[in-house]
């Protein structure tokens, strides 16, 4: 069995966002970048699912600027056995995205595509499900558990009113959340064994997509800084600061 995996070049998550001073964006200067981490998420469990002998080869792909090959780098090192970067330079969207990714799957015919639910740096929680409305394909979004069975899969998928349990026929698609797993570390001879894996670069244009998005940002802007508490010394204060300070009663 054959799974394809997605991943996207995002900003550390350790790493506090600044601002560009006109609110154009985010300014990425010198700023580390690594897996999304759920999509890091999503490499785990391939890699998992090989461990045990139900998955045979692991594809990842990327769709980004040259610098993804990084990211791509990255998740072969986890144990990934090649790699499709998706270059553009180009601002894209969620829709051109999972088109791109449309075509990956039906050039490289996995059985299972596994994605990060969401990126954190735009937190859209889209490309997923476009996928599979663009395939036609079964998908099982916010994955706490994923159980493989011949051309079955079963997902465990936290909802709001807690676990539901959905089984999809294989090819399928699958969208991780935080409580699948926890990824591993990359030993340092994997990360050098990752260097001298297969890495195909392709462009949109190769699977009939332009790259672009419908979508303008206006403008971005920092959060605005928390002030900080004070004590009250009765329910009664509590409840008039409340009212009338916060003035959320």
């Amino acid at each position: 069995m054959k799974a394809l995996v997605a991943v996207k070049r995002v900003v550390d998550a350790n790493v506090k966002v600044r601002v560009k001073p006109d609110n154009s964006g985010v300014d990425l200067t010198n700023v580390k970048m690594s897996i999304n981490p759920f999509c890091e998420i999503a490499v785990e469990e391939a890699v998992r699912l090989k461990e045990k002998g139900t998955v045979s080869e692991i594809v990842v792909v990327s769709v980004g600027p040259k610098e993804a090959q990084e990211q791509i780098r990255s998740a072969m090192a986890l144990g990934a056995d090649r790699g499709i970067l998706v270059e553009t330079t180009d601002e894209i969207g969620a829709l051109e995205v999972a088109k791109i990714l449309k075509g990956v799957v039906e050039a490289e015919k996995p059985e299972l595509i596994l994605l990060g639910k969401q990126a954190i740096d735009d937190d859209s929680n889209q490309v997923g499900q476009m996928l599979g409305a663009l395939l036609g394909a079964g998908q099982g979004t916010f994955a706490s558990e994923v159980k493989v069975d011949g051309g079955k899969v079963q997902v465990t998928r936290e909802v709001d009113g807690g676990l539901q349990t959905v089984e999809l026929t294989l090819p399928a698609i699958i969208t991780t959340d935080l409580r699948l797993n926890e990824p591993r570390y990359a030993a340092l001879p994997n990360i050098m064994k990752a260097r001298k894996k297969p890495l195909d670069t392709k462009s949109p244009a190769d699977y009939g997509v332009t790259a672009g998005t419908k979508l303008k940002t206006v403008k971005v802007e920092a959060p605005a800084e928390r002030k900080a508490g004070v004590q009250v010394k009765s329910v009664d204060e509590l409840v008039e600061k409340l009212k009338n300070e916060a003035k959320v009663i």
